[in-house]
């Protein structure tokens, strides 16, 4: 089972890579100049279709272009604009911001084209419930040089069918109700099954009826939740506007330039942060990923590149709008650096576990050695880390010798009373220093303190935690309330346009 993983890990990696990402990007550009600028007939054309002057309730298809483009954008207005973004702007830094406004541009272009070829091959066999997407194109495009060829065209489609039906399991609904369980049970101790749960009844009830349902409950779920989001957001830059445009100096220094390490930001390069701000855009508007041109070929219209404009907008709104948004909250608010909560009340350091690149963490630390928290109590499945540095060395991404040391409180039995209550203790994981990863020749590594003495402890926020610990720090409550409301939102949207997506595949395959 083990090599199993590292297999999915290899070819996440390779999929993943630098390559992918730089060759979407170069699509992204190629369309852009191939149209002369069709984000400007996103912007005015489209906007125009989306209002409904060129609805006609006699041509094919099963919804209007506000409900294609609802659906479309109920897929990709997700978990990646809150706990996406926050990724990466905590690992990449802010020049990250830059590079996601660049791909959500040039992604305009990329999102335009594959719609309107989906739209002119898709298969309106049933004008009331037609299909569309990549296996369609491909398909009916190789179909025309031949019988062979046509043979060729299905299973390229049906390659892609299955990793739609891959992504509609993982990145489709496992990493929405993740970050929506792990949120609910930090706030209010819901359990992560029950979540799912709930999620999962939300969802059905939607597909279960079809495009015409889920186009009219995302028609009017997507307007609301990104209002919501929106109103919050732009509350808490208000707040910060004095801050606005240094932040924005800020995001293109770090955008061509390193990003220096200051506090639980541990520093970041510009190869870095462009990696790190393509990867998470591309990832939450899904421009060239073939996803949304499934939804948006189920608009009724008899002009394929009317509803290819129409499409154009996802970037906008998803990347854009929304994800800068989030961006700048992060950023004002002081989150993506943030100082410690305060010292560790012991002590705590690295030893070398045997030959290699491995150490393991010694400290007699418990949770009652941790610093007060302002907003919270530490708890069972809290996670934590405190920084290093190691001397001599230069990580390769980062640009910086920092490192994060994790640990998470886990809760212990007592074998003698086995009705009393768990003692809380800290699990540090262990910590292995690539020299794959790294620059230079190891030398001494070095807990970082704070002043007075300590190591300075940080509490560990993953993906939309960040964002609702960044509305928190500008006004207490409103990460809890509010971003777990628009989490939940996002997840289920996204949860039930994806779902369509892979019943889409499967019935290709």
């Amino acid at each position: 089972m083990e090599h199993f993983w590292e297999f999915i890990e290899l070819i996440g990696e390779w999929i993943w890579s630098t390559p992918t990402f730089v060759g979407l990007l170069g699509a992204g550009v190629l369309f852009t100049v191939w149209t002369r600028f069709t984000q400007y007939r996103v912007m005015t054309h489209g906007l125009a279709v989306v209002r409904g002057i060129y609805d006609d309730p006699d041509d094919p298809g099963a919804i209007n272009h506000f409900q294609a483009l609802s659906a479309a954008l109920s897929a990709t207005v997700g978990l990646g604009n809150i706990g996406g973004v926050a990724v990466a702007i905590s690992v990449g830094g802010p020049g990250a911001l830059f590079w996601m406004w660049v791909v959500g541009f040039f992604g305009m272009a990329l999102k335009t084209i594959e719609i309107t070829l989906a739209m002119i091959y898709r298969d309106t066999t049933d004008p009331d419930n037609p299909s569309g997407g990549a296996m369609h194109v491909v398909k009916q495009v190789l179909a025309k040089k031949g019988s062979g060829w046509a043979v060729f065209g299905s299973i390229i489609g049906g390659f892609f069918c299955i990793t739609l039906i891959i992504s509609t399991i993982t990145g489709g609904n496992m990493f929405q109700a993740w970050n929506v369980a792990g949120l609910t049970e930090g706030y209010f101790g819901v359990p992560k099954v029950a979540t799912g749960i709930i999620l999962a009844m939300l969802v059905g009830l939607v597909i279960i009826g079809g495009i015409k349902r889920i186009g009219t409950v995302a028609s009017k779920l997507v307007p609301l939740m990104c209002l919501l989001y929106l109103i919050a957001g732009f509350a808490v830059l208000v707040v910060n506007a004095d801050q606005i445009p240094g932040l924005l100096k800020l995001v293109f220094d770090s955008a061509f330039g390193t990003a220096e390490a200051e506090g639980a930001f541990i520093g970041g390069t510009l190869g870095y942060a462009f990696v790190v701000g393509m990867k998470r855009a591309l990832f939450s508007n899904e421009a060239g990923q073939g996803s949304a041109p499934i939804a948006h070929a189920a608009a009724k219209t008899a002009e394929p590149a009317r509803e290819g404009v129409v499409g154009g907008l996802g970037p906008f709104i998803d990347t854009i709008c929304i994800c800068t948004l989030t961006a700048m909250v992060i950023l004002s608010t002081g989150t993506w650096n943030r100082d410690s909560i305060g010292p560790l009340a012991t002590e705590i350091s690295l030893a070398a576990a045997g030959e290699g690149d491995e150490y393991i963490v010694v400290t007699a630390a418990t949770v009652s050695h941790l610093p007060e928290q302002r907003l919270d109590q530490w708890s069972h499945g809290d996670k934590l880390f405190v920084l290093a540095e190691a001397q001599g060395m230069t990580h390769r991404s980062t640009g910086s010798n920092r490192f994060k040391i994790t640990g998470v409180i886990d809760e212990v039995p007592d074998p003698e009373h086995p009705d009393a209550a768990v003692t809380l203790v800290i699990s540090w994981g262990d910590v292995e220093l690539k020299s794959s990863d790294w620059d230079g020749i190891p030398g001494d590594i070095r807990i970082l303190e704070v002043e007075g003495g300590g190591a300075g402890i940080y509490r560990e926020y993953e993906g939309a935690q960040l964002t609702a610990f960044a509305f928190d720090r500008a006004f207490e409550g409103l990460g809890k309330w509010l971003v777990t409301l628009a989490a939940w939102l996002f997840a289920i949207s996204t949860m039930i346009s994806w779902s369509y997506y892979g019943e889409k595949g499967v019935a290709f395959l």
